[in-house]
């Protein structure tokens, strides 16, 4: 069976990190439904240039507007093996963790956690206050996975592109859809 995974990029910085997940999905043969919020499209138009939205676009993908709530991934009656947001914005997070679902990102999101499937929370905001960290309290309670992109600084990455790799992967072996593809620590012999 194919791994059916969605991924949400919210408008926090660091939309290479939902990409570069896509990309490791389709790899490793998995079915990616993509909902990218409309702050997300600008953010990635500035970080990743003016055609990157179009490129990902033409991906193996299904693409979801944000705003049809009636997209089959709004409904738990269809099944997936996980959710991933990346980034995910404390506006995002925030509205997950309080079912303020006005969005398909936040509906599907909500979906997940309510029929108890993988959801991972790339958070990405610094520093936090404490209306944030009972945020990502409430919805680790919740059953999701908060992860921050943090880098994996013992491997000794070359460039950003080598960190980003790694955070991807990461993110996609805590759905556990394959073998893990991330870099592990090999007790200091890297």
């Amino acid at each position: 069976m194919t791994a059916r995974i969605v991924v949400g990029i919210s408008g926090a910085s660091g939309a290479a990190i939902g990409v570069e997940i896509v990309w490791t999905l389709l790899n490793l043969g998995a079915s990616v439904d993509l909902v990218i919020s409309n702050a997300a499209e600008r953010t990635i138009a500035e970080e990743l240039g003016p055609h990157a939205l179009a490129e990902i676009s033409a991906l193996p993908i299904r693409r979801h507007d944000p705003a049809d709530i009636g997209a089959t991934i709004a409904s738990g009656s269809n099944p997936t093996h996980g959710m991933i947001v990346a980034p995910c914005s404390m506006r995002t997070l925030s509205a997950i963790a309080h079912s303020l679902s006005d969005n398909l990102l936040v509906r599907a999101a909500d979906v997940h956690l309510k029929e108890r499937r993988p959801l991972i929370l790339i958070a990405r905001e610094t520093p936090l206050h404490l209306g944030h960290l009972r945020t990502m309290t409430a919805v680790t309670e919740m059953g999701a996975i908060v992860m921050p992109p943090v880098p994996a600084f013992y491997l000794k990455p070359r460039d950003i592109d080598e960190i980003i790799r790694q955070i991807a992967r990461r993110a996609v072996d805590l759905l556990h859809i394959a073998p893990a593809t991330a870099t592990a620590w090999d007790g200091g012999r890297c």
